[in-house]
């Protein structure tokens, strides 16, 4: 295990100090006098002054607390228990083991500002800290993917605990024993906690789960030369990680105003490639995945769009080289696809063309339904008013912020009567200012809209928003973020593998996050993991 390490650490220095062995007093008396004269009253104290007191264990169990709350509020059960139970046996533990070791305090520098009657081994700011840090580590190990990023933040956490230790030395009130001792209590026992409390399925899989298609390693990269920009650029990028991996030289298509995607996908699959890589926005990801289902075919995401709903919803990186690594050598994740039959136009121009050139009584005349898929959600009124109502020059300059100023411009949408049925059940009728069905959970900025919806799960949720007043959306808000499960006319929840929802008058109607038009009925039925698509590699769990 990787606790080994520093629990032999751990025990060699208690030995040590327990026998007052010589060995160690030559590695710790030296030293000491020198490390105190470079602190003393200088601005180096001053600094370890500033770190002893940001290192305190109150600090350190303020931010285990915050981690832990984090980590509850995205129901990682396991997870907030490795975390609050490797605060509660270190600290706890470590102030335990002061007891059993009789050592004086390392006093060197003079006019020293702390004083205590605590015994020194092992160090209480260095044992805190190493608990800290450990976690940070772990948490850093399994929320990104491997990359420049991922050893940035490690070494950058590290080196944290390399300056809180010295900073112990500085002060002239422990020695490099004392602090080596707490960090390697602490290392050693989060390590451990982590083996034993956070489930095996971290670990990472067989080498045949990064394998899919026929094997020939032949990949196709359809992209949006839009959203791309720089097209040579991004070419370049995915050459190396393809090279890098042993992948063929990639076939290339890009999408068109005309074509977003479908057409695209089929030729790549009609050239029997085993992945294929999508650039773009949620559309053209959806235009994409809707040819790729039930083929067998993979599907890696770069995400390059403003929303990004389902890469952030499927924990996918967002900078692009990591995302290109992990659409190239990431494993295979099956979700599911929902299909969308509604009576709404999916071009507004060319259905007031027709309504134009229509001769006969428009009393008379019925909408053709259409239907299409999507991946993250749809819904109609106040959300669809929002998508429709985004600024697009906004939208470059601020991202997915500008959603957010349309929302508020939304805010007055009417209530509409909509009747929705479940399963094919009875409908129900409701008042609602906007209906959503989600395959996803999560919007912008982690906000929990649908909190138990999950991707894999062969269902789709369904939330029904209707405050009365303006204030009544702060109250909605409140809700949403707390994840509460109580339900009234104000917020309905509903899940379901169909759902049909009829509005008495058209509502605008949105895909994906695109709008598709006014329309007065919508169905929307799940497919249960028929779609492949690229996913990080689990990462491996400390052995």
């Amino acid at each position: 295990m990787a606790a080994a390490v520093p629990a032999l650490v751990w025990v060699i220095l208690a030995l040590g100090v327990a026998t007052d062995a010589r060995w160690l007093q030559a590695i710790d008396h030296p030293l000491m006098p020198w490390a105190a004269r470079l602190g003393d009253e200088g601005p180096l104290h001053a600094f370890a002054k500033s770190l002893g007191k940001a290192s305190s264990n109150w600090v350190v169990v303020a931010l285990l607390v915050i981690a832990a709350a984090y980590t509850a509020w995205r129901r990682e059960i396991r997870l907030t228990a490795w975390i609050a139970a490797s605060g509660i046996v270190v600290i706890g533990g470590n102030a335990l083991l002061k007891l059993v070791f009789d050592r004086p305090r390392a006093y060197w520098s003079r006019g020293s500002w702390f004083e205590s009657g605590a015994q020194p081994f092992p160090s209480g700011h260095a044992a805190g800290t190493g608990v800290l840090l450990t976690v940070a580590i772990l948490l850093t190990i399994i929320t990104t993917t491997r990359g420049l990023r991922r050893r940035i933040i490690i070494a950058s956490l590290a080196g944290l605990g390399v300056l809180i230790g010295f900073s112990r030395l500085l002060l002239g009130v422990h020695f490099l024993s004392d602090v080596l001792g707490g960090m390697a209590f602490a290392g050693a026992t989060t390590v451990a906690l982590w083996a034993l409390l956070v489930p095996q399925s971290a670990r990472i899989p067989h080498e045949l789960a990064v394998i899919t298609g026929s094997g020939r390693k032949r990949v196709a990269v359809i992209l949006n030369p839009i959203k791309v920009g720089d097209v040579t650029a991004f070419k370049a990028k995915v050459l190396e990680v393809v090279a890098s991996e042993g992948w063929n030289a990639p076939l290339w298509f890009e999408t068109t105003i005309e074509d977003p995607g479908q057409g695209q996908a089929q030729a790549a699959l009609e050239a029997g490639v085993d992945l294929i890589v999508t650039a773009g926005g949620d559309g053209t990801v959806r235009a994409v995945c809707e040819e790729a289902a039930r083929t067998g075919v993979a599907v890696g995401i770069v995400p390059l769009g403003t929303g990004n709903l389902l890469a952030r919803n499927m924990n996918l990186p967002l900078n692009t080289r990591e995302a290109i690594e992990v659409a190239i050598s990431g494993q295979d994740r099956a979700i599911d696809l929902a299909t969308f039959t509604t009576d709404a136009s999916f071009d507004e121009l060319e259905a007031a063309e027709d309504a134009e050139s229509d001769e006969s009584d428009p009393g008379e005349t019925t909408r053709a339904l259409t239907e299409t898929t999507f991946l993250v959600m749809a819904g109609l009124g106040m959300d669809a008013e929002i998508m429709s109502g985004v600024d697009d020059n906004l939208k470059k300059k601020v991202g997915w912020f500008a959603y957010f100023v349309s929302g508020l411009k939304a805010l007055s949408f009417p209530t509409m009567r909509v009747q929705i049925s479940v399963d094919d059940g009875p409908f129900h009728r409701f008042r609602a200012r906007t209906v959503v069905i989600g395959n996803v959970g999560f919007l912008q900025a982690g906000i929990p809209l649908l909190p138990q919806a999950q991707l894999d799960d062969g269902l789709l949720d369904v939330v029904v928003l209707a405050p009365k007043r303006f204030i009544g959306w702060l109250a909605i808000l409140v809700r949403v973020m707390g994840r509460t499960r109580h339900t009234d006319r104000a917020l309905n929840r509903m899940i379901g593998h169909k759902i049909v929802i009829r509005t008495e008058a058209p509502a605008p109607m949105q895909l994906d996050g695109d709008p598709v038009g006014m329309g007065s009925e919508l169905t929307a039925e799940v497919h249960h993991g028929v779609l492949l698509v690229r996913v990080p590699v689990a990462p491996a769990a400390p052995i």
